[in-house]
């Protein structure tokens, strides 16, 4: 189970809303957030709301001016929980959208897909397993999102566009 407060200002300043769950619109809770505390667990925080918009991971730990850390434009409109999972991790990257073109399958983490596979895009994935972290630039940089079980067909129809993913990782329960 997890537990992230989020404040109206920077500095944890402000009004205040404890969550334990997703939370699809912060607006009814919060006028804005600009910092926030995850007292248990991982969590993906977005700037638009209905888990749109760029996305930000976050751990345990104080968050006193998100904003300026991680570079976002906006504040917090939405976010989601990550749940605990502990079991193995495997998921399919296709260099084209519906599952075409050069296909290879994770188990670990990857730095670079160029490095390793040879492959210079990744346009759709199948988690089968486990829960991951999607970034745009190699060795974890740049725009993430979060990739929970399930088939992506088309990361350009899930508002990616332009968007290439280069390198993945597992979110394990040393995050939490």
């Amino acid at each position: 189970m997890g537990t992230i407060i989020f404040y109206e200002d920077r500095n944890f300043q402000g009004r205040s809303y404890e969550c334990m769950s997703d939370c699809p619109d912060m607006s009814s809770y919060l006028s804005r957030c600009h910092s926030c505390r995850v007292e248990r667990g991982c969590f993906m925080v977005y700037d638009r709301t209905n888990y749109m918009g760029n996305q930000y991971f976050l751990r345990r730990g104080e968050y006193a001016d998100y904003m300026s850390m991680m570079g976002m434009s906006d504040c917090i409109k939405s976010c989601r929980m990550i749940p605990m999972y502990r079991g193995s991790y495997r998921m399919r990257i296709y260099e084209r959208e519906n599952f075409g073109g050069m296909m290879h399958e994770l188990m670990d983490d990857c730095d670079n897909i160029m490095d390793r596979y040879r492959m210079s895009n990744c346009m759709s994935c199948n988690v089968m397993e486990g829960h991951w972290l999607m970034y745009e630039q190699p060795h974890y940089r740049g725009r993430m999102m979060y990739m929970r079980p399930g088939e992506y067909r088309s990361f350009m129809n899930m508002g990616w566009s332009g968007m290439r993913f280069m390198s993945m990782r597992r979110i394990t329960d040393s995050c939490y």
